[in-house]
């Protein structure tokens, strides 16, 4: 690896944090207000607790939120969100769902009013949840195409096996059986305010962008459904699974490794031990399997967070003829990180590219509305920002070694191929017991 020349780290353990307020109503909401005035806008999240939905409907749902109120219909909610600047959509993950949005400044008070209008007056006309429905069944059908959606669909059930994170994508013919009623039973039993964190960032005042929020939904109550996700079960090494895919010109490498949540002391050095094997451009597995071999062209590595738990991922597409190499080089690599400690340059790289980040996603006020918002939904707030700064800022050799020989270990890793078996199987069952499986 070639030597580089490295800027003198910026102490960043005095991170300066915006003006904020938050207050819980009594609903049961939180309203996190954080003032960051670059711009005359405003940027709204809002999460609601949603895990354990029936994944049909909770997923239509989330694409049809904005389909209607009992005095709006869809277009005309957009008309109205135009005339102040701004626009709402709606999303969902394993635990929540997530309502994301922004206006201008001066048009928060009437994009909360129609927050609140969808919020505790939906329709979902029968026409309106059609189109939607379709729309979704369409994407579903173009994801289920796709080779990287395939390959994480069966990573997923291969690490959680019976737990609801196992499947997180419904069929196609079940999203075809929701109807209208069944919507809006979900909404009512499900999107209320108990356990929501409504997060806003802009060129505002906090607290009377709490009052607004507080004025327009204080009409939302009503209890939380207690549906807690059980954690998840530890991962358990075993054969590669290897999905069939004949004909395919390339292969789908995953793996999952253990993880621990961003609490953990040991958080800041796992994700540091990570950045040096595979998280950034300059990282080891990078180097070897993009820049040296020219085996794939973007392969990454990332720790994913769930409320009931973390897992560290890695994902390649690599040319058929090279799939077994590639897996190689990638337990090559996993094997000298959690054996041998990094250098102490490739060390203050890597801490220099996670601080440097770090303050990237919370420099414009979308990054850090999805950062408060990200972060309030673990139960955590802004100074976590300012704990893990520190953290990464003083974590030493020691912590990142002893961090990657526990959780990077080549043998603790889950892994899943998607490729052409006829042509792929019997490299990888060179370097491994290799099994059938299914996406």
């Amino acid at each position: 690896m070639t030597s580089k020349t490295l800027p003198d780290l910026v102490p960043d353990a005095k991170l300066k944090l915006p003006k904020q307020a938050e207050r819980t109503l009594p609903g049961g909401l939180t309203v996190i207000a954080i003032r960051r005035s670059a711009v005359p806008l405003v940027e709204l999240r809002l999460r609601v607790p949603f895990g354990k939905a029936p994944l049909p409907r909770a997923t239509l749902l989330s694409q049809a939120l904005f389909t209607g109120t009992g005095t709006m219909s869809s277009v005309d909610i957009a008309a109205e969100l135009q005339t102040v600047g701004g626009g709402l959509s709606a999303g969902l993950d394993p635990d929540r769902l997530l309502v994301t949005g922004n206006a201008l400044a001066s048009g928060l008070d009437r994009m909360l009013e129609i927050l609140a209008a969808v919020l505790t007056d939906p329709a979902y006309p029968k026409a309106e949840v059609a189109t939607e429905r379709d729309r979704l069944v369409d994407h579903i059908n173009v994801a289920l195409s796709q080779p990287a959606h395939l390959a994480r669909t069966a990573l997923l059930k291969r690490m959680y096996g019976k737990h609801p994170y196992a499947i997180q994508t419904p069929e196609p013919e079940q999203v075809r059986g929701v109807r209208p009623a069944q919507l809006r039973t979900l909404h009512a039993e499900r999107l209320r305010p108990e356990g929501a964190v409504l997060v806003l960032v802009g060129d505002i005042n906090p607290d009377k962008a709490i009052d607004a929020a507080e004025k327009a939904l204080g009409s939302w109550t009503g209890p939380g459904k207690d549906e807690t996700t059980p954690a998840t079960p530890p991962l358990e090494s075993g054969p590669l699974i290897l999905v069939d895919r004949p004909g395919s010109v390339q292969s789908s490498l995953r793996m999952a490794l253990p993880a621990v949540p961003r609490t953990d002391p040991r958080y800041a050095a796992l994700q540091l031990a990570n950045m040096v094997f595979g998280g950034y451009f300059s990282s080891r597995w990078v180097e070897n399997i993009r820049e040296d071999k020219g085996y794939t062209y973007g392969p990454h590595t990332a720790i994913e967070h769930y409320l009931a738990g973390s897992a560290l991922m890695v994902a390649a597409e690599v040319a058929t003829e090279v799939t077994g190499p590639s897996l190689l080089e990638t337990l090559y690599e996993l094997g000298r990180i959690a054996s041998l400690p990094p250098g102490e340059e490739e060390l203050e790289q890597a801490r220099r590219y996670a601080l440097g980040t770090l303050r990237l996603g919370m420099s414009t006020q979308a990054g850090l509305a999805g950062l408060a918002s990200m972060y309030a939904s673990f139960g955590l707030r802004l100074e976590h920002l300012r704990e893990h700064s520190a953290a990464l800022a003083t974590a030493t050799l020691d912590d990142v070694s002893a961090a990657a020989a526990e959780f990077l270990a080549p043998s603790r890793a889950i892994t899943v191929v998607l490729g052409d078996a006829e042509r792929v199987e019997a490299p990888l069952a060179a370097l491994t017991p290799v099994v059938r499986g299914t996406a």
